[in-house]
């Protein structure tokens, strides 16, 4: 605690923002992390498990869905699944209005980690300015005594202390910004897969009807 205390004292005023930007990453971290992880848990193998179900029974494979409806895929695949009688072209719709959908919920808080990653070095940056300040103010030209060098020190070690902690603020947040937006992308590759591999089941169907009912009506 008392380290802490003494790293707050060096740093000067800028270190209580840098305070609240440093938690304030942290809890959008460990959301994120808990998001992305619930979605790495067994997402791909229950998609597929889906499809397969649907080629041989639609409602079961939409009870399925309903069973995980945490994921965003499962429930863009309801979105489209829930029309009845729809054609390709609609079918298609719904899928890609449902998956536009869950694009905030994936990109959730990227703005304010770039916010973060930004505001942080220049907050840091002020410190250091501050800090020079104090150091300047404590200086008289021609008479440097032992009590304005140790001012000099106070403020030198405010500026060094503010800068550094502004940077490792920014480079941690930096580091999971773009994991996030590295499982981002993969998921929005994700969605598209299994999207298009559903509606082509969903069009193998609808031709099948086309053609049933052509047999009928002749």
């Amino acid at each position: 605690m008392e380290t802490v205390y003494q790293l707050f004292n060096n740093g000067g005023l800028v270190m209580w923002p840098l305070l609240g930007l440093s938690i304030f990453s942290l809890a959008m971290i460990l959301e994120r992390s808990l998001f992305w992880f619930r979605l790495a848990s067994g997402q791909e193998k229950i998609l597929k498990k889906v499809l397969t179900v649907y080629q041989q029974d639609p409602k079961m494979a939409d009870m399925m869905l309903k069973r995980h409806q945490h994921l965003p895929m499962a429930r863009i695949f309801l979105a489209a699944l829930s029309l009845e009688r729809s054609t390709p072209e609609k079918f298609r719709l719904a899928l890609e209005s449902a998956a536009q959908a869950e694009i905030p919920l994936l990109k959730r808080f990227s703005n304010s980690f770039e916010t973060i990653t930004s505001v942080s070095p220049l907050l840091g940056l002020l410190g250091t300015v501050l800090g020079l300040i104090t150091s300047l103010a404590s200086l008289s030209i021609g008479d440097i005594e032992s009590s304005q060098a140790t001012g000099v020190t106070g403020g030198i070690s405010e500026a060094l202390t503010s800068t550094a902690t502004g940077l490792v603020i920014a480079i941690f947040t930096l580091f999971f910004a773009s994991t996030f937006r590295g499982l981002y992308l993969q998921q929005i590759a994700l969605i598209q897969e299994f999207s298009g591999q559903l509606e082509l089941l969903h069009l193998e169907k609808y031709e099948q009807k086309g053609d049933i009912t052509d047999a009928i009506t002749r």
